[in-house]
């Protein structure tokens, strides 16, 4: 964070709410305060072209989808998405199927984050009209811990800088964003935790080889298979952390996915182009508080839940719905407004670290097989048996799966 100089400074322009970042939680965000009235600028760094392609995350819980919905934002979504009621664990050579629908009458949607986000976009900013600005560079925050704070950037167009005061600033930006790196040492805590384990990240042009997620916990790694589309498929390797990709010719991540992903009476998997490789290092952190002054950080910028549970654009959404709320009763003045806004980190984190932790244990579950330790393996094999074989266990599977825990 920045003071603003005295001299030489961009001219102000003044707005209620500044949202950092158009990803998920800082376009629904806008959206929510956009319905309300409530006059605000969403900042982003790249083109919107490059946010509506971005590969990211596909799955969506219930609760999550239902938010979106009382807000206006999934009408798409509830007429595109896919809607997921069993997932298939293949373990042992095995196929063993856990139909969590029929446990608990939920169900995931399937849509793919550039789907939603070009959603969000278009509702933002083509049907209500909302103010956001794509491909502005250096942008900093300043005077957070005053009741004045404001935001700069340079203007793509002129090569000018702007400054937006406003009430307060929306941090949805990310881990390498501005937002975060704005917060002052010694006044948050980033808690971290690195698995020391990798993903390869693939996408296959080609559909789906079966007809739910796939988990495949095998001596080798953990593959996975994530269905995005009828055309388009997400799968998932372990790998060592930090591998090159260019380690993973075609003809090897495909042997490899047969491989662990094998299964007595299972179909071959359907080969296709990979579009798409990468390597995710598994790591996860937790800023707390989630405010500094008139500084609200959501989503990914709050924190990051490996992919391991499929968590992240959940919690995003869900920070972004209490903060867009909070947002609105201090705008309307109600009497409550500063508790709201007080209570908003916590009641984030409460979330948070349920599913931080809930990840932690599907991370045993999905790597221990392959750890070289045949005391890791045993008790691993020990808790997946347990899900088919008690249904206290897999009831409380089903329930961090799906996210439907009453209180967090």
């Amino acid at each position: 964070m920045t003071s603003l100089p005295h001299s030489n400074s961009p001219s102000p322009h003044r707005v209620s709410v500044v949202i950092v970042g158009a990803g998920p939680a800082g376009l629904t965000v806008g959206n929510i305060l956009r319905a309300a009235g409530i006059d605000c600028v969403v900042l982003e760094c790249e083109t919107r072209a490059f946010i509506e392609q971005r590969p990211r995350a596909g799955v969506l819980e219930e609760g999550a989808v239902r938010g979106l919905e009382v807000r206006g934002l999934a009408a798409n979504l509830l007429a595109r998405a896919e809607r997921h009621t069993t997932c298939e664990f293949r373990f042992e050579g095995q196929q063993h199927r856990f139909p969590y629908g029929e446990l608990t009458g939920q169900h995931h949607f399937v849509y793919p984050q550039p789907l939603l986000v070009t959603d969000l976009v278009r509702e933002y900013a083509d049907v209500r009209g909302g103010d956001i600005r794509f491909d502005v560079g250096d942008v900093a925050l300043h005077d957070l811990d005053t009741d004045h704070p404001a935001v700069s950037y340079t203007c793509p167009d002129t090569g000018q800088r702007r400054l937006l005061h406003c009430d307060f600033v929306a941090g949805c930006d990310g881990a390498r964003g501005v937002s975060r790196a704005a917060l002052p040492s010694g006044r948050v805590r980033v808690a971290r935790h690195d698995y020391g384990i990798g993903w390869l990240a693939l996408l296959a042009q080609a559909p789906p080889s079966a007809d739910s997620v796939l988990f495949g916990m095998h001596p080798e790694g953990f593959a996975g298979q994530m269905p995005r589309s009828k055309e388009v498929t997400r799968y998932y390797l372990q790998c060592p952390p930090g591998d090159d990709p260019d380690n993973w010719p075609d003809e090897r991540v495909w042997d490899q996915l047969h491989r662990r992903l094998a299964a007595d009476g299972a179909a071959p998997l359907t080969e296709g182009p990979l579009i798409e490789k990468r390597v995710l290092d598994m790591h996860d952190y937790v800023v707390e508080p989630l405010r500094h002054g008139r500084l609200f950080l959501a989503g990914d910028a709050a924190h990051l839940v490996a992919p391991i549970a499929a968590k992240g654009m959940n919690l995003a959404l869900h920070d972004a719905f209490l903060l867009g709320d909070a947002l609105i009763a201090h705008a309307r003045r109600h009497p409550d407004a500063e508790a709201q806004l007080e209570a908003y980190s916590d009641a984030c984190l409460r979330r948070v670290w349920d599913y931080q932790e809930f990840s932690q244990w599907l991370s045993e579950v999905y790597h221990g097989v392959a750890a070289g330790d045949p005391f890791r393996a045993g008790t691993t094999l020990a808790r997946l048996r347990r899900l088919f074989a008690s249904p206290h266990a897999a009831a409380a599977f089903a329930e961090q799966y799906l996210g439907t825990a009453e209180r967090y």
